[in-house]
């Protein structure tokens, strides 16, 4: 019985290729009680190995959390098999605006504590009070109240190549940072204003949202769906779009673009550009804002120490990368001091 992956990214992207056959990027999660998540982990690698998906899932006593990839025509299979799950039946299926067949080249399914990096002590509060949530048109309309303060969820190096206008930003590294900063920033509009929330399938708004009633916000609204959900509505409704630049996203794609405005800046020479990348140097791995011009000029690294790296003999970079664990730090945060013009 197989619970794991035997193939590797490549030979998986191979196949791939091979088959011919368009694949569908999608995503979702459900907060539940699952009694045994490594029983109930094992059983979904079974089924949906059989289905050729691909991609990234957390599952947690408290429920499942996952982007993936799978061929378009099995895709209602793959509908079907969920909905034989109870907490699963009619979930909504986040389809990516934007598609590419290499998106995620394996399927990684693991057992967190959590499928989501709250910091939070859930048993604190109920979970399940969650803010009210709202489609892309009712979005569109709080946005214009003027006692409505937005909120992005998201992280520093997301916001910044995409966001509302109007919204705040808080420059975070990660979702937990977010949630005593806003708490403490907004204390005194807890009674007075509309506390509206977005991220980018929905996931973070429904626990900060939760977190948010808790600290005694009373006015707690949240994007159904995220940007993810928002933008297929504004394509479908022909609803005005709101949202300006690229939606970043946690696969090979790195972001689905929203709208035509570049708000962003290439972090190494300044220009716009607001087109993600990873250095090529393995040892650094810093995730970064690099435009076409200085990919060509700095062979898609970071900095010209990373650039001399990428040019030396695989066996001596391998030696190089030798009890290196900077790269995971960096891929992280996307943050450095080499970034000359990261704001």
């Amino acid at each position: 019985m197989q619970l794991y992956n035997k193939l590797s990214a490549e030979e998986r992207k191979a196949l791939i290729a091979k088959a011919g056959k368009e694949r569908v990027t999608l995503s979702f999660y459900q907060y539940a009680k699952i009694g045994n998540p490594q029983l109930f982990r094992d059983m979904l690698f079974q089924e949906w190995n059989k289905l050729d998906v691909c991609g990234r899932i957390y599952v947690a006593s408290e429920g499942i959390n996952g982007q993936i990839s799978l061929p378009a025509e099995k895709l209602e299979a793959f509908r079907l098999q969920m909905n034989t799950i109870d907490f699963l039946k009619d979930i909504r299926l986040n389809i990516a605006r934007e598609q590419d067949n290499n998106s995620f080249l394996k399927l990684k399914l693991k057992v967190r504590d959590k499928i989501l990096a709250d910091g939070l002590n859930d048993h604190s509060f109920d979970v399940t009070q969650i803010g009210k949530h709202l489609n892309a048109l009712e979005f569109n309309e709080m946005i214009e109240n003027e006692n409505t303060i937005l909120v992005d969820m998201r992280n520093h190096y997301e916001s910044e190549i995409g966001h509302f206008d109007k919204a705040i930003t808080p420059d975070v590294d990660t979702f937990r940072e977010s949630l005593p900063i806003i708490e403490k920033d907004l204390s005194e509009y807890k009674e007075s204003k509309n506390l509206l929330m977005y991220c980018t399938g929905g996931i973070r708004c429904e626990k900060a949202s939760a977190y948010f009633r808790h600290k005694g916000f009373e006015k707690v609204f949240q994007l159904e769906g995220g940007i993810i959900e928002y933008a297929r509505q504004v394509n479908e409704g022909g609803i005005e779009n709101k949202f300006k630049g690229k939606n970043f996203v946690f696969d090979e794609r790195r972001a689905e673009r929203i709208s035509d405005d570049v708000i962003s800046q290439c972090h190494q020479c300044g220009g716009p550009s607001d087109s993600h990348t990873n250095c090529a140097h393995k040892g650094c791995h810093l995730l970064f804002i690099q435009c076409e011009k200085c990919a060509k000029k700095m062979d898609a690294t970071c900095s010209e120490d990373c650039k001399k790296v990428v040019n030396l003999s695989e066996e001596e970079q391998k030696e190089l990368r030798k009890g290196n664990p900077v790269g995971v730090k960096q891929y992280r945060k996307g943050r450095s001091p080499i970034l000359k013009f990261k704001k």
